[in-house]
């Protein structure tokens, strides 16, 4: 029987197909969300079954009691990527399928290969987008064990499963979801159909054989992992991987973990023999100067467990073209108009015709709340051009009445202030209770207001 083409549109957020194009997705509710693409319909008696599936005696599971099963602690694969073990909540889960997600060239190719020469274990990289001599390239200048680590370029989903079954690996990575195809769905690779049905079959593909799977997925223009949204939602986590191109650090946010905190963070330096992890983070957060600056602060932040000492730069200075300017790198632009309002309102600063400039140095984003009052600071000492000496740091939420709101895991961002050699901290008083201050080799100063804070640092 002849196929028969037919068009239909796919929302890029849900995955919900409609005969007609619409303004507004019915199952989701968002807008501007439907693309066209032409899909092949077929009689589903003459619909192929997919050939890599293992037979079984079973049709398929059977319901379980809930006191019946058994609870047993989930046996993780530790990889030598401690960062990626972080993020991951331990480890690799097996039959876990992880997402991960970037711009072009911020370096997730090469994360997840270099993690495939480090692992003991056997592991099919397949690739859709670079040849064979490519990726060997790519791995002699990484270095490693390339005994373990098998290269498949194909992007037929059903060659790749069978490949899969044969050679029995221990970890699957993709490269990329996109230039994936399913012969199940008759459109070009990449739509939102193909995208769906690729992931789909490589998720029970994972349930069933026990094996980990890693996606590297695209990413738009407006920053979000290409395809439907309904992608996010089969996999068991999203990792995203970002930095600026002009530093070297790259950042390793989890965006969604079924199997641990979404608050973890992993930090790597960018060098020409691949991805260095970053342990110690704070030592690189922290410019290296040998006079004090005006317009400079230090914060103790926290992501997820792991405590943080960065560095904010402030800088005001009289607005010249009658407009101020209000600019901030790594920070809510909003929150700094939030803290720049407090300080005229209830510290006294005349910041109206003042142009400002914030920047959190590194490279990277910051939402601690934690960190406003270094921000505070920063703009204090930029705005009276006194500096503030490099062994005091900060941390502290600012509220609209100027008071200084207490925040959580004080004792740890005080203990890794005093590990690197800070003198001085300042917190809320708020945060004193419970809280044995003489224990610390750094001198710990309460204060409840920000007017407390420019007596005690300019006066």
């Amino acid at each position: 029987m002849a196929k028969k083409a037919k068009t239909v549109f796919f929302c890029r957020n849900c995955g919900n197909e409609s005969p007609k194009w619409e303004g507004q997705c019915r199952q989701c509710g968002e807008w501007n969300t439907y693309v066209e693409e032409k899909v092949v319909s077929v009689n589903p008696r003459e619909k192929q079954q997919q050939t890599w599936r293992r037979e079984r005696k079973n049709t398929g599971p059977s319901p379980v009691a809930l006191p019946a099963i058994q609870a047993g602690e989930i046996k993780r694969l530790v990889s030598p990527d401690q960062e990626l073990n972080r993020v991951l909540g331990g480890g690799i889960v097996p039959g876990c399928i992880v997402l991960f997600g970037g711009q072009p060239g911020i370096g997730k190719s090469t994360l997840l290969l270099q993690l495939a020469l480090e692992l003991p274990i056997k592991v099919l990289y397949i690739s859709g987008e670079e040849s064979e001599q490519q990726i060997k390239m790519r791995a002699e200048r990484l270095g490693g064990q390339m005994d373990n680590c098998f290269i498949l370029t194909e992007t037929n989903t059903h060659k790749i499963l069978q490949h899969a079954l044969e050679l029995e690996p221990q970890l699957i990575i993709a490269d990329s979801i996109q230039t994936l195809s399913s012969p199940n769905v008759e459109s070009m690779p990449g739509t939102v159909s193909q995208v769906r049905e690729c992931a789909a079959e490589l998720q029970r593909f994972a349930k069933e054989t026990n094996i980990p799977v890693f996606l590297i997925g695209h990413i738009t223009k407006e920053g979000s992992i290409a395809g439907p949204k309904l992608l996010e939602h089969i996999v068991d986590t999203v990792l995203q991987f970002e930095g600026d191109r002009n530093y070297s650090y790259r950042i390793l946010r989890t965006l969604k973990n079924r199997f641990g905190s979404t608050d973890e963070m992993g930090i790597y330096e960018m060098q020409a023999t691949g991805l260095r992890q970053v342990a110690n983070p704070s030592e690189l957060l922290l410019s290296q100067k040998d006079e004090e600056l005006s317009g400079s602060g230090i914060s103790a932040t926290m992501e997820g467990m792991r405590p943080m000492l960065i560095e904010t730069q402030a800088l005001v200075s009289t607005a010249v073209y009658g407009t101020p300017q209000r600019s901030a790198t790594g920070f809510d632009l909003r929150r700094l108009n939030m803290l720049l309002a407090v300080l005229e309102k209830r510290g006294g600063f005349a910041l109206g015709q003042q142009d400002v400039f914030l920047n959190i140095a590194g490279g990277i984003r910051v939402d601690d709340p934690a960190i406003d009052l270094s921000i505070c600071a920063a703009l204090m000492s930029s705005y009276e051009d006194i500096s503030i000496p490099t062994d005091v740091c900060f941390a502290g939420e600012v509220g609209l009445s100027g008071e200084i709101r207490a925040v959580n895991r004080i004792e740890q961002r005080i203990q890794e202030a005093d590990r690197l050699g800070f003198k001085e901290i300042f917190i809320s008083k708020y945060n004193t209770k419970g809280l044995d201050t003489e224990r610390f080799g750094i001198k710990v100063y309460t204060i409840g207001k920000l007017q407390e804070l420019y007596k005690a640092l300019f006066e």
